[in-house]
């Protein structure tokens, strides 16, 4: 049995609180409850955290709903949303907010019934609905504003690029006689405010395909208007040339400024190419909208061979029904210049115009064309449907009225044309066999896109205001209201370019039009080239300079060549008389003399032209004032002679 010390030691070691003292047992007890408590804290924050953040879920949820239900409503409402709120518009907001939705199962003229909170709403009592939802309107009506008016795309060429075109005089703009714009139709776009209030956007990256004689020409001056007034950068063909190079296939470095590396983004690229996409995409963004436009082939091909009379396919024909009767004999693909005579749509577009051998190789040769053309442009243009081609281009690019209107540019002279025979236009059909079934194919979906996308109501009611509106340019811009043969243009510089067996007709401008007026108008007539040489003028002034300048000094060498070559010949012939015969040779001395004397004259009076137009160029320059349309008439004309091939096919 162990001793009463060691029992007492061993208890001390088990249970030590025994022994403690009654202030060691106080402190514990305080501290044990004090746990306790703030375990039982923590446990009531917890569960108060919680429930705040399901009453935050579910005042969320509510305020999703509310918020939802006016999103709708706005959206329903006549006016679209265009403007940044305001401040006033964001308290009306926070007021509004705090509505409740009823559900209605007949919800009353196809909007959604609101109440305000504190209101009860009793579904037999109609006047009390009435008065509730009269209220939930006005509600609605003061957060949204009428939509402002749409400013009306003025089509004004700026200062400088105007007066390259044509130098006019000041006038009186007080005058009561002269025309004024006629003012912006309000009503023209109301159906895509409706309907595309919130989504559209103008486009502002675009490729047009320009194809041959389908009126891309009137396209290319609505393109060439748009970029030159919203500031716009063209991707425009090297040296000042009016198309791309064509027919060899595009690259990216036919455009001027991708070398140079001067211009850092393109927005619109339009001229005359053989399509490649991927050069293309090379140098266009990725958001560009791609479309082009097609002719029916019997009509095309009628144009093409008046137009292009001069090429090897067609010289050695009299008419066109002479050429096809003979089944296209004159016709080689290995000649330049005869890729106008078979499948020039296709042509353009980038493809093979090799014509099928027979049926089955004729089908899927087509498929191949049609799905190649589906995959790079979804947007086709029809030139029988113009005006509904433009409408349609009116809301896919987002545009107003005033962008699209235009006249009729590069188009021919009635007494120019000649009418086809069924039998000739059957055989057309064969003879262009891809560029048949291209257009079939786009025919038919250009009617289906209409369907699903505007209707032929709508449809018919903007093309009445695009003619309406056509009318009304007419009346303002043109003197005699429409287009007139190029002997009958007035403006040397507005001119069209006269090719082949072809009548290209032009327009006059009415008289006494003021500043705005004239430049509005005369943007709507001005021919390709001048526009495309305009443009480049304005993108790349030190180029444009240093190539009239090149112009000058080229015409300058070839006028003191010429002269030295008369004077020349006539040193010889009159070495060549007095040798032969001296009696004779005195009289025939004395006027060869006279004819060199004024041959020399000549000369040196259009040296002292050519001076004066140097010196008057060079002084405009320095006051800022000059004009340089004849000059660039000059240089386009030249630049004409020298390719032959690039200026052929204008649209």
């Amino acid at each position: 049995m162990l001793p009463p010390q060691r029992i007492a030691g061993r208890e001390r070691r088990a249970f030590p609180w025994r022994t403690a003292s009654p202030w060691t047992t106080c402190v514990r007890v305080a501290c044990c409850s004090r746990l306790r408590f703030m375990w039982f804290t923590l446990m009531v924050l917890t569960v108060l955290c919680v429930a705040l953040q399901m009453l935050g879920v579910v005042r969320q949820a509510r305020s999703s709903k509310v918020l939802k239900l006016v999103s709708e409503q706005l959206v329903r409402m006549p006016a679209g949303i265009h403007r940044p709120v305001k401040r006033i518009d964001w308290e009306n907001l926070r007021n509004l907010w705090s509505v409740s939705p009823a559900i209605v199962e007949e919800p009353v003229d196809q909007h959604y019934f609101i109440q305000r909170r504190g209101e009860s709403v009793n579904p037999h009592l109609e006047e009390k609905r009435d008065q509730v939802l009269e209220i939930a309107r006005k509600k609605l009506t003061s957060i949204t504003k009428a939509v402002p008016a749409i400013e009306p795309n003025k089509l004004l060429l700026d200062q400088e690029v105007a007066k390259q075109f044509q130098h006019q005089p000041d006038i009186d703009e007080n005058d009561p006689e002269i025309q004024k714009p006629p003012p912006s139709d309000n009503d023209t776009d109301k159906y895509t405010l409706k309907s595309e209030a919130v989504t559209c956007q103008p486009k502002k990256h675009i490729v047009f395909l320009k194809t041959h004689k389908t009126a891309s020409s009137t396209i290319l001056n609505i393109l060439y208007r748009y970029g030159d007034s919203h500031n716009l950068t063209f991707a425009l063909p090297l040296n000042m040339h009016s198309q791309l190079f064509y027919p060899t296939f595009f690259a990216a470095h036919f455009v001027e400024g991708v070398r140079t590396r001067s211009v850092k983004e393109f927005h619109i690229l339009c001229n005359h190419m053989r399509f490649s996409s991927q050069e293309v995409r090379k140098l266009m963004p990725k958001d560009t909208f791609y479309f082009s436009i097609l002719r029916n082939p019997v009509e095309m091909m009628e144009s093409l061979f008046v137009y292009y009379k001069a090429i090897p396919a067609f010289r050695v024909v009299k008419s066109l029904d002479e050429f096809l009767i003979q089944g296209g004999r004159s016709y080689n693909t290995s000649v330049p210049n005869n890729h106008y005579a078979r499948n020039i749509l296709t042509f353009d577009f980038g493809l093979d115009n090799t014509a099928p051998v027979n049926d089955t190789d004729l089908d899927r040769r087509s498929a191949e064309v049609i799905t190649a053309v589906e995959r790079d442009f979804p947007l086709i243009l029809i030139s029988e449907y113009f005006d509904e081609s433009l409408v349609l281009l009116k809301h896919a690019l987002c545009w107003s009225l005033d962008d699209i209107s235009s006249f009729r540019l590069n188009s021919r002279s009635e007494r120019s044309r000649r009418p086809l025979s069924a039998e000739t236009a059957e055989r057309v059909k064969q003879w262009n066999s891809l560029d048949w079934r291209l257009y079939q194919h786009f025919n038919a979906t250009f009617w289906k896109r209409i369907d699903s996308t505007l209707g032929r109501t709508k449809l018919q009611r903007e093309v009445e205001l695009l003619r309406a509106k056509r009318v009304k340019l007419e009346q303002m811009c043109l003197q005699g209201g429409g287009a007139v043969d190029p002997a009958q243009v007035k403006d040397s510089s507005l001119k069209p370019f006269q090719y082949g067996a072809a009548v290209i007709q032009g327009y006059n401008l009415r008289p006494g039009l003021n500043n705005d007026t004239f430049r509005l108008c005369q943007r709507l007539i001005t021919p390709e080239l001048q526009y495309t040489s305009g443009l480049y003028t304005k993108q790349f002034p030190q180029l444009a300079a240093a190539r009239v300048a090149a112009a000058k000094k080229i015409a300058a060498s070839r006028n003191s060549a010429m002269h030295r070559a008369v004077k020349r010949n006539i040193e010889t012939s009159v070495h060549i008389a007095v040798t032969n015969n001296t009696n004779t040779a005195i009289a025939d001395e004395h006027s060869l003399h006279v004819l060199a004397n004024s041959v020399v004259h000549s000369e040196r009076q259009d040296s002292f032209e050519v001076h004066s137009v140097t010196k008057h160029h060079t002084n405009k320059e320095i006051t800022g004032n000059s004009d340089k349309n004849s000059t660039q008439e000059r240089a386009i004309n030249s630049n004409v002679h020298k390719e032959p091939q690039e200026s052929a096919s204008l649209r």
